[in-house]
Formats: C-alpha cells, structure tokens, sequence
C-alpha cells in the first residue's frame, strides 16, 4: 500500500508542476501579419484566452498541426520556455507509460528542426523510460508481477536464456516488439535486467522508429498541400527514410536468426519458436 501511495504522489506532484508550466505562459510575440487571426484582420483584438486553451496534448494529426503552428510562433522569442515545456511534457508521457510519445515525436520534428528534433527524442524517450524502469522498481514490481504473471515469466524465461547476449536481445525487442515497448519497460526490473543494457537499448532500438517520427514532423511543417507531399522530391526522401529505417532491423534480425532463442506466444496463445534455418 505503501508502494502505490508513493507512486500516486509521484504522478500528482509531476503533473501538477506540467499543468503549473502550462499555465505560466509567456507574453506573446507579435504575429507577423500573415499569421494574423481572422479577428485581428478585422481590427477586433484576439482571444487572449486561445492560445493557452490550445496547450495540452495532441490526439489527432489535426491538434497535432495547431500544436505545432502554436510552438513554432513561440519558439521565435522565447525558445528555453518552448524546450522546457516539450522535455516535461515528453518526460511526463513516457515516465509514466502514457500512450501517445509518436505525436511528441512528431512534434519534436516540426518544432526543431531534423537533427535537433531528432537528438531532442532519442534522448527524451531514453531518459523517461529509465525513469519508467526507476518508478518499476521503487514502486510497482509487485503490482505488477499480479497483474501480467504470464507475460512477466515467459520475459523472465527468455532473459535467462539469452542472457549470453542480452543487449542483442533486448535490441530485437526494440526492433521487432514482441511486447510493448511500455510493459518491458516496467517489467525490466523486475526480470533482473540490468540498467546499463537497459538505457542503451532503447536509445539505439528505438532510433530508427524515433527517426521516421521526426522526419514525418519535418515534412508536416514543410507541406502546404497534397501536391507539395506527393512530389518526386518528397516520394524520394521517403524512400531514402525506409531504406535507413530498416538497415539496423535487418542487421539485428539476421544476427538473432543465429544466436538469439526467441520463442514467443502467439496470438491464438500457442507457442512460436523462431528456428535458425
């Protein structure tokens, strides 16, 4: 009981310093005149409460694009508040195991750019999951291990038979999930994998997926329209995002054919084993 009235005044204290940032929204910039509200063009004054009501995660590609236009229109004067607010907020999802990290992913594209962006989420996802795999630990291994048993022993099974070269295959779990990236996070304490092999599989497992997020932002900031996505230009820097996405999937896949022991359940709850040929 002890252990579940910690992890709630973890949960409260974090958003309630998210919503409290949130709040604290800094004075506008002037708009240029091509971003001019409807109401402003008519010589009516804006809103004041519009923008601050838009501050709050996005659930479709729709808020997603407003999200971003809202940002970006900030980030021109005052940028640290913009990156502070996108860290916590990102903190906040992926600590917690909050489904909806492939917007902020998005987002991270959009707002700053592909290699910041792209830095920005590989470091963001890595470091809020280890805080997931942290809160696991001091807080709900017991909860847990009741509410998956299943899952958690056939985990804990194929740790302990490929424990010869267990960041291989937590890469391959990475790479190819066989269980949400979300429950091996807050399983991985309690199957005894160690944090250091834990941190650096999900910064290089998940780079190609956070890769092909940030991309995605950079191409929805940059398109106007359907014939702007549909260019030669964009059809091509796709294929060249798929290609580089799918190398280390494939160079993992083929070093698993012959070293790693991955037998999972099936859907129908029958055992697949994935034998070298």
């Amino acid at each position: 009981m002890r252990s579940l009235l910690g992890l709630l005044a973890v949960v409260a204290a974090a958003s309630v310093y998210l919503y409290s940032l949130s709040l604290y929204l800094p004075a506008a910039p002037r708009r240029p005149p091509a971003a001019r509200s409807h109401h402003e063009e008519n010589g009516q004054p804006a809103d004041s409460s519009e923008e601050p009501s838009r501050l709050k995660f996005p659930s479709d590609l729709e808020e997603l694009r407003e999200l971003a236009e809202l940002l970006q229109f900030y980030k021109t004067e005052h940028t640290g508040y913009v990156l502070l607010l996108f860290c916590s907020a990102y903190l906040y999802k992926q600590s917690f195991a909050i489904p909806g990290s492939s917007f902020l992913n998005i987002l991270a594209g959009a707002i700053f750019g592909p290699y910041q962006g792209l830095l920005l989420a590989c470091v963001l996802t890595t470091v809020g999951s280890t805080i997931c795999y942290l809160l696991s630990q001091a807080f709900g291994k017991r909860y847990i291990a009741n509410l998956f048993p299943d899952k958690v022993s056939m985990l804990q099974r194929k740790v302990e038979e490929n424990k010869d070269c267990l960041l291989f295959f937590l890469l391959f779990l990475r790479f190819f999930p066989m269980t949400p990236n979300w429950f091996l996070n807050m399983s991985a304490p309690i199957v005894n994998i160690p944090i250091t092999f834990f941190f650096c599989s999900v910064f290089i497992g998940l780079l190609p997926y956070n890769f092909i997020c940030v991309q995605t932002g950079v191409m929805l900031s940059e398109v106007a329209s359907l014939d702007d996505l549909f260019s030669w230009d964009r059809l091509l820097q796709l294929l060249a995002i798929a290609c580089m996405a799918l190398l280390p999937g494939a160079l993992i896949r083929r070093f698993s054919q012959k070293r790693l022991k991955l037998d999972f359940p099936s859907q129908n709850g029958l055992n697949t084993e994935k034998k070298v040929q």
